[in-house]
């Protein structure tokens, strides 16, 4: 054997072996990233549900002619923020998400006083309509909280796969950029204060 072809082998099999571990490192960051994108379209849907649910839940209350407008037009535009805060899971920042969540958050709120004001209302507790809302509205709640932490277990080996060394390298020339989790909605350390008045 000639003595130039041993080095040329050395660096055929090292340009395949890095080759191999770029195609791996590449392929395993876009599925990665892919599920990502899946569990942010789940969380998506569950907001959009509890919009759609809002929208009936509004209807039905301003069925009750005595009942505070101040406190639905709070919501109506609460939700309208809400609908209105769009993001690309592809390229995510922790602004995006916290801008997201606050718009999320002041919706959850105007709901919850919502609710506890539609208290003082027999008629409106009675309905049918509105029970079932009320109930459909908390399962969605469930949902929403179901879906981010989903969300956050998806980000997080993906996270992992970019961040740790020597992967690192190869996210930042090909661009892969580490995605923020989602946080408690601001307040969320706070216990409700919730007082029904069933007299």
């Amino acid at each position: 054997m000639k003595k130039w072809l041993i080095p040329v082998i050395i660096i055929a099999v090292v340009l395949f072996g890095l080759y191999r571990w770029g195609v791996g490192f590449n392929n395993t960051a876009v599925r990665l990233n892919e599920n990502v994108s899946e569990a942010w379209g789940n969380v998506q849907t569950s907001y959009q549900r509890r919009n759609d649910l809002i929208g009936n839940l509004v209807k039905t209350v301003q069925g009750a002619a005595d009942f505070e407008r101040s406190t639905l037009t709070e919501v109506i535009e609460a939700r309208a923020k809400a609908t209105a805060t769009t993001i690309n899971p592809e390229n995510i920042t922790p602004e995006q998400l916290q801008q997201f969540n606050e718009a999320q958050g002041g919706l959850s709120s105007a709901l919850s006083r919502l609710l506890v004001s539609v208290e003082r209302y027999p008629d409106l507790k009675a309905n049918q309509n509105f029970l079932k809302l009320q109930d459909e509205l908390t399962s969605t709640e469930n949902t929403i909280q179901t879906a981010r932490v989903r969300y956050n277990e998806a980000i997080k080996p993906y996270n992992n796969h970019i961040k740790t060394f020597p992967n690192s390298i190869l996210a930042g020339i090909l661009n892969f950029e580490s995605k923020p989790y989602f946080d408690s909605e601001a307040g969320a350390e706070k216990p409700v204060d919730v007082d029904f008045d069933f007299k």
